[in-house]
């Protein structure tokens, strides 16, 4: 009869060995994607012929909004129109009550 402790333990090793070549692998793997999405990432944007500029763009938003008051949420974000300033209650016609 033969030992079964020595073919379990062969067997585990075995296992173990699998298990840790495809871990391996994986490290592997994910480490050459990251280079390559890395390697992508540093190229200079396309910009075709008249395109537009997005420093251009962005600097054209921000003139208006920063006259808006805090009490207007919606055009600070500039989804609604900023209505324009209301009149003392407690003004008459221009005289203090």
């Amino acid at each position: 009869m033969p030992d079964t402790n020595s073919s379990e333990a062969s067997q585990s090793m075995q296992r173990v060995r699998v298990a840790m070549t495809g871990l391996a692998a994986v490290i592997l793997l994910i480490g050459v994607a990251s280079a390559v999405f890395n390697y992508a990432s540093d190229e200079p944007p396309v910009t075709a012929i008249g395109a537009a500029k997005p420093d251009v763009v962005a600097n054209m938003t921000t003139g208006p909004v920063a006259n808006v008051t805090a009490n207007e949420p919606l055009a600070e974000l500039g989804v609604a129109p900023s209505a324009p300033p209301a009149a003392d209650v407690n003004t008459v016609e221009g005289q203090p009550r």
